[in-house]
């Protein structure tokens, strides 16, 4: 079984949907980070931490000095906790509601597709569906009129609603990737991040036989 962490991921899902511009880093204040825009977002990439956020493993930073010592801060957690990093990802800050997609092989129906919330509210809200891959783009409505919080979606309280022309995209092309890789044993997306324009993989793991 391999097991490929965010970096690895999300460089393979850019050929198939949309991702969050990133670069991975060994050293912090290189010429390479400082071509993102600020605000941007700081990870620990590890194996080791399949949960970022738990260990205090994702900063946001808003300009260059912030940037190197967040680096180093995420260095130093990750060193406390005794894990072994491929190194800090600098990604592009997305704002917009959390989603999430995961594929996963059932011994039954064979690859299914998951969508619903995402984010921290993953596991204790719960509002995911399920359809068997590949699915159509009416699949991929129906996944979102089933989710209990679909209002959440279409803009509350004065809040814009997300574009969902483009998440039923998404969710189409991610179906159809087992179809093209049927080694592939988990994708989790894990946020997608949806604004009104755009929706982007920001974070991403993948396993395979």
């Amino acid at each position: 079984m391999k097991v490929w962490t965010e970096k690895k991921a999300e460089d393979f899902l850019s050929k198939e949907v949309p991702v969050a511009k990133s670069v991975l880093l060994k050293v912090p204040g290189t010429s390479q980070a400082l071509k993102f825009r600020f605000p941007c977002v700081l990870k620990i990439i590890s194996q080791q931490a399949v949960h970022k956020s738990d260990i205090g493993g994702v900063k946001m930073v808003h300009g260059k000095e912030e940037m190197e010592s967040a680096f180093k801060e995420l260095e130093g957690i990750a060193k406390r906790k005794k894990i072994k990093t491929d190194g800090i990802l600098v990604q592009e800050f997305v704002s917009g509601r959390e989603l999430a997609i995961g594929i996963s092989r059932d011994p039954v129906f064979g690859h299914v597709i998951m969508f619903g919330l995402g984010g921290k509210y993953i596991e204790t809200i719960h509002d995911v569906v399920f359809r068997v891959c590949p699915i159509t783009e009416n699949d991929a409505d129906s996944m979102i009129e089933d989710m209990k919080y679909k209002k959440l979606l279409y803009g509350v309280r004065g809040e814009k609603a997300v574009n969902i022309h483009e998440i039923k995209k998404i969710l189409v092309r991610v179906s159809k990737i087992p179809g093209k890789y049927p080694k592939m044993k988990e994708l989790d997306i894990n946020p997608l991040i949806a604004n009104d324009r755009e929706a982007k993989v920001a974070d991403a793991r993948i396993v395979w036989e």
